[in-house]
């Protein structure tokens, strides 16, 4: 087992602390305790087999809905702005003229190239270093989530093209 770090927080000095089998520091009101292979090994021990269940997959709490998701928002934001940019047309004028085909094919083939890795039991996270992390993907995803519904909200209030 890896070594791991917990901090845990103590509202009482007065609690007891009891039979940890690692090694625990006392400091200004945290505890940090270092567990540590109970074998010896210094090795990380291989991933833990992950489902590949279509159910699982894209269950609520899942690893699809959330990420893929927020790939299609980030390609609708950018495609959204710039087409808008270029021929100063509004969201809704996008989808009324055309734009809805373009949606679902995109949405299609989006949805297709991101549960393919997943049903292999490749997930965004193993795959994730440097700069572009599964993390940093899930908050331009939701970033741009909200940045399409704030653009729509505009865009109906004004009644024209935000640009």
């Amino acid at each position: 087992m890896a070594a791991t770090s917990v901090f845990i927080t103590i509202t009482s000095l007065n609690n007891k602390i009891t039979n940890f089998s690692s090694q625990c520091f006392l400091k200004k009101n945290t505890i940090r305790c270092m567990s540590s292979p109970q074998d010896g090994s210094t090795t990380t021990p291989p991933h833990a087999k992950v489902s590949t269940k279509f159910t699982d997959l894209l269950a609520f709490s899942g690893p699809a809905p959330e990420r893929v998701n927020g790939r299609l928002a980030m390609i609708g934001f950018v495609s959204a702005m710039a087409v808008e940019l270029t021929n100063g047309q509004d969201l809704f004028t996008q989808i009324s003229n055309g734009g809805l085909t373009l949606f679902v094919g995109t949405s299609v083939v989006l949805t297709l190239a991101s549960l393919v890795p997943l049903f292999q039991g490749v997930r965004a996270e193993a795959k994730s270093n440097g700069v572009m992390t599964s993390d940093a993907e899930l908050l331009n995803g939701r970033v741009a989530m909200l940045g399409l519904i704030a653009l729509a909200f505009t865009e109906f209030v004004t009644g024209s093209a935000l640009v």
